[in-house]
């Protein structure tokens, strides 16, 4: 069985980030991936998980002929990923107009931090940089700190990595109908204000205080939240309906009556200090035993190591192996054409293949070679 995206092809400029991230997703839904990598890998190197499932030619983009290469490659493609800073592309001849000249259907997808124009759109920046701008920053962390810098999931991952999938399958859609490809301006602080809708939505209707951990969801409410336990591990509590939250009483055993002002936002300091008390008298394997699987809405905060052996994790196969490599399996699910993840790729791995596949010569090759513009 082949994946969803089994018969499109994608080719992708190697960047860092959020745009193999998004080609990772695309080649483990069955899409024909090429990468375009460069002679050496860069600064962050390669050969990470999210590099899997692609087939990868490594060219000096520099070099007379190279280019033309990238725009065979092309001319065959449904969609090009590219993650530089606005300018690059067309500065190497592959812009949106030369490559959209040379295919009209291509889905042309563009990932930055800042978008292709706006004040900042030349400058250099990282995922901390573009949640700053949308909001998401601000409400994370404790109310005595400056925000806690967060793991980069809501800034590159998911409004970049995952907003530039969207619009891509999107765009392809729009091109299967008309015949005409268009360009994708996928920006991470676009996408992460997007994701904060619901907050900019509560805040502006007078639901949401203005303050990290003040309201229901920033660890401002006892009742959601991480407590630590007596072994020094954590366990999560995400009581928030009342039927769930006296359930969390009864099975904690907790008849203290300051408990039963759930929703007095005053009292919420008070009652986290005394549920932390409480979780710390057990270890994470007790509290396990005694609230796994209920309604409380609990489960223990497993870091990565951990993760993969946990028995749900187990069970749906939300973990595989790979070369000795344990990482996450493709996601989401599908019922008839379940997506694979396919071995991670050394840089340049393909060229040959892909220059045959092209329509060239052994001697064409080699003359690449001598040239320099292959390794």
């Amino acid at each position: 069985m082949a994946g969803p995206l089994s018969g499109f092809t994608v080719v992708e400029m190697a960047a860092i980030g959020p745009s193999p991230f998004c080609a990772m997703m695309l080649a483990d839904m069955g899409a024909d991936v090429i990468r375009i990598d460069r002679l050496t890998a860069g600064f962050f190197g390669s050969g990470g998980i999210i590099d899997r499932g692609r087939r990868t030619i490594a060219l000096d983009l520099k070099k007379p002929g190279a280019v033309d290469i990238v725009l065979a490659l092309i001319e065959k493609a449904d969609a090009l990923l590219e993650g530089f800073r606005p300018g690059v592309m067309e500065r190497l001849a592959l812009g949106p107009d030369v490559c959209l000249e040379r295919n009209p259907r291509l889905v042309y997808g563009r990932m930055t931090g800042w978008g292709q124009e706006g004040p900042l759109a030349q400058a250099a920046g990282h995922d901390l940089n573009y949640i700053a701008i949308t909001g998401a920053l601000h409400a994370m962390g404790y109310a005595d700190r400056p925000p806690t810098p967060p793991l980069h999931l809501v800034g590159d991952m998911g409004g970049g990595a995952m907003m530039l999938a969207f619009g891509i399958l999107c765009g392809l859609l729009e091109a299967s109908r008309t015949g005409k490809g268009q360009v994708v301006d996928a920006a991470i602080c676009d996408g992460a204000s997007l994701l904060a809708s619901t907050y900019h939505g509560k805040i502006r209707r007078g639901e949401w205080v203005n303050q990290r951990q003040s309201n229901m969801l920033d660890g401002g409410a006892h009742f959601y939240g991480c407590y630590a336990c007596a072994d020094g591990k954590f366990v999560s509590v995400g009581a928030i309906e009342p039927q769930f939250y006296q359930l969390l009483l009864e099975l904690c055993g907790i008849k203290d009556n300051d408990f039963l002002q759930q929703w007095e936002r005053e009292q919420w300091p008070l009652l986290r200090a005394k549920l932390a008390s409480i979780i710390a008298g057990k270890t994470r394997e007790q509290w396990c035993a005694l609230l796994e699987g209920t309604d409380v809405c609990f489960a223990p905060v497993l870091d990565f190591l951990e993760a993969p052996d946990y028995p749900h994790n187990k069970e749906r196969g939300s973990f595989i192996e790979t070369d000795g490599i344990v990482h996450p399996a493709p996601a989401p699910r599908f019922s008839r054409t379940p997506g694979q993840a396919l071995p991670i790729p050394k840089n340049g791995q393909h060229t040959e293949e892909l220059l045959i596949e092209l329509g060239m010569s052994e001697a064409d090759i080699q003359t690449f070679r001598e040239r320099g513009v292959i390794a």
